[in-house]
Order: C-alpha cells, then sequence, then structure tokens
C-alpha cells in the first residue's frame, strides 16, 4: 500500500497487494466516504437506431460514494464496496459498486477522521516488510499440497495425490518420477520469481522435490525444512515453531501465528495470560498486558457498545506500553483465537 497523501480527515493510498485490499475492507465500514475513478452509464446518451434503442455509453468518471457496505473473499484481487453516490457528474443519490484492485487509487475519509485502530491498520498497509508472500509446500512420499502464505492467511492452492481407492498406483518409480515433475512445474507457474518457496514435510521425499525444481530452472529462493508431521498441521507447524524464521525475516502472519501459540500454552499452564473481554479488560485496567492479540473484526462490529469497550482496551494497552496486534483469523490459528472469544492478552504478570 503506498500512501500518496493524508487529507483533512482521511487519505488518498495506491493499492499494491491482496494484503492491502484486506485492510481496505476493514477500514471501509458503513458511514466512510470512498472515491475513485470508475464508470458509470450516462443514460442520456441513449439513442435508436432503425427503431431499436442503443444502449446508453459507459463513461469514466470520479464517483464519491457513501458506503453502506462491503464485500470482500480473502485471497481475491478486488474489493467491492455498495454504497450510494455524493459526488459525481450524474445520478447523485444513486446505488453504486466501487471495484477496488491491485492498482487502483482510492481517497478514503470519515467525518471526524480515523479511528485510532484503522490508523493503525493503515501503517500496517505502509510496512513493506509486512507484505511479504510466500509459497509453502508440505511433499509426502505420495502427496503434495501447495498453499500461499501471505500477511493475513494461509490460501490453500492446489493438492496433487498418488493415493487412489484400491490398488495404490505410486508403487511404479516412473509414474512417481512423472508426477513430481509435473507438480514442480505447477509450482512455477503458481509462483513468481520474486516469491520465496518453502519446501517442508516428513522424510526425504523433500529433498528430491527441491532437486526436481532446480532441475526446471526455478530461480525462486529456497529453504528445505523438516517437519514432523504431515498435510496441513505440517504447514502450521513450519510457521507456530519457527522454522523458517530467519528465511522470512519478519513476517507479519508467523508473528501472529507464534503469538496465538504461545497464548494456547500458557493457557494449557494456567499461566501469564487473559482470554475473554471481562479478564482482558481488567488486566489492561491494572497495566498488566504485554501483548494483545484480537480479532481485527472486534473493534468494527455494528454493536457500538462493543466497538467502544474494545477501543477503550486498547487504548489501556497502548498506555502501558503494551503491544496490540490486529489479528487476521484466516489461518488455524486464528480460528482457534475465535473459539476463546476472538482476543488473548499475554501478561507481564497475572493476579
Amino acid at each position: 500500500m503506498k500512501r500518496i497523501k493524508w487529507l483533512d480527515e482521511g487519505i488518498r493510498l495506491r493499492i499494491q497487494s491482496e494484503d492491502d485490499l484486506w485492510i481496505l475492507s476493514k477500514i471501509c465500514r458503513s458511514g466512510c466516504l470512498v472515491g475513485m475513478l470508475s464508470h458509470r452509464r450516462d443514460s442520456t446518451t441513449g439513442t435508436k437506431e432503425e427503431g431499436r434503442a442503443k444502449s446508453a455509453e459507459r463513461k469514466p468518471m470520479w464517483i464519491l460514494l457513501e458506503v453502506i457496505e462491503n464485500y470482500f473473499q480473502s485471497f481475491t484481487d478486488n474489493l467491492r464496496i455498495h454504497g450510494t453516490i455524493k459526488e459525481a457528474k450524474i445520478d447523485i443519490g444513486s446505488h453504486h459498486t466501487h471495484v477496488i484492485s491491485l492498482g487502483d487509487e482510492v481517497e478514503i475519509t470519515r467525518q471526524g477522521g480515523f479511528k485510532k485502530s484503522d490508523i493503525a491498520l493503515l501503517k500496517q498497509g505502509f510496512d513493506e516488510q509486512l507484505r511479504t508472500k510466500a509459497g509453502l509446500i508440505v511433499i509426502e512420499n505420495d502427496e503434495v499440497m501447495i498453499f500461499q502464505v501471505s500477511s493475513h492467511g494461509i490460501r490453500d492452492i492446489s493438492h496433487f495425490s498418488l493415493r487412489g481407492g484400491g490398488k495404490r498406483i505410486g508403487d511404479s518409480s516412473k509414474i512417481r518420477k512423472e508426477f513430481f515433475e509435473g507438480v514442480a512445474s505447477e509450482v512455477m507457474m503458481v509462483f513468481q520469481e520474486e516469491i520465496p518457496l518453502i519446501l517442508c514435510g516428513p522424510g526425504l521425499t523433500r529433498e528430491q522435490f527441491e532437486k526436481d525444481l532446480v532441475l526446471k530452472g526455478v530461480k525462486n529462493s529456497i529453504t528445505n525444512v523438516a517437519t514432523s508431521i504431515g498435510g496441513r498441521s505440517a504447514a502450521n507447524e513450519v510457521l507456530s515453531e519457527g522454522l523458517v524464521d530467519d528465511f522470512l525475516g519478519q513476517h507479519k502472519l508467523i508473528e501472529q501465528i507464534k503469538l496465538i501459540e504461545r497464548g494456547l500454552k500458557e493457557i494449557a499452564t494456567e499461566g501469564n495470560v487473559a482470554y475473554g473481554s471481562y479478564e482482558i479488560s481488567l488486566a489492561a485496567k491494572e497495566g498488566a498486558i504485554e501483548k494483545l492479540v484480537l480479532d481485527a473484526n472486534l473493534l468494527r462490529t455494528e454493536n457500538t457498545e462493543e466497538n467502544e469497550k474494545w477501543e477503550g482496551i486498547v487504548d489501556d494497552v497502548n498506555t502501558s506500553g503494551g503491544v496490540v496486534i490486529q489479528a487476521s483469523v484466516d489461518h488455524d490459528s486464528g480460528k482457534q483465537l475465535l473459539g476463546l472469544g476472538g482476543a488473548l492478552a499475554l501478561l507481564r504478570w497475572k493476579n
């Protein structure tokens, strides 16, 4: 996300990644004004030729919407924002939908300015390091799973298997060789050269798969790590256990996963952790929270009282020098966070 300029009560920016769209989906809520270059059908240009109606011409124009709602599916390349037209050459007051995609410039404003939690998310989008993507490939003897790791989640890309019903077809070395070479070709088509690749899984099949990639001419940087288990659980193990920290550097998703996993371990041992809004609120007032991890949606519900409660908790944590992480839940650890009510706090001490 590139900041073009700050406005009196908002910002103008350029969208550069899918992670930027995720951030905008949290900020562009009901009541916001969102302006961008869009298209609108001008009914005054409709004519009749030889007795048949000619459709009205679609014209490019700057359109400012007052947001009603937005639609975003994780790991897609556009954000749809629906609202009523406040400023445009035509159709003031009519409904319109902005489709925001990579490369678009948008202006977002809110009366009174953005909330602190929204500004924090925007600053996250400005951080180059947090936009790192990676390909994560789990390799077993007869199965390969391909994932994309982004700042807000883990996306399932492809699943390849030699496992068949009844007779195993993986016994032929020729079939296995063709299978893994085909998967290597798929990996090269899916991930651009600048995206780092993580190969993982139990056993040594991943070693041969790395050789297959090299023979195919892959130019991506590659790291190869062993896991104690296969499948999707291997992907979670790699990220939560810090097996690729040196390779990926400071990655926002890894930070979130490791903090959630740390919190779950503290819960299991009745350690320095709090969960549930009541317990977290008490700890925040006492200045006991070292790090607060919460679902970003908790600060943006339709319940004003609930929003204000969590905003107050976040303010208390920041005031006492704690760290607040607005997390995505598009991964397995995120689902566990939701099971705890959407937030957990790692404490400096526990009364």
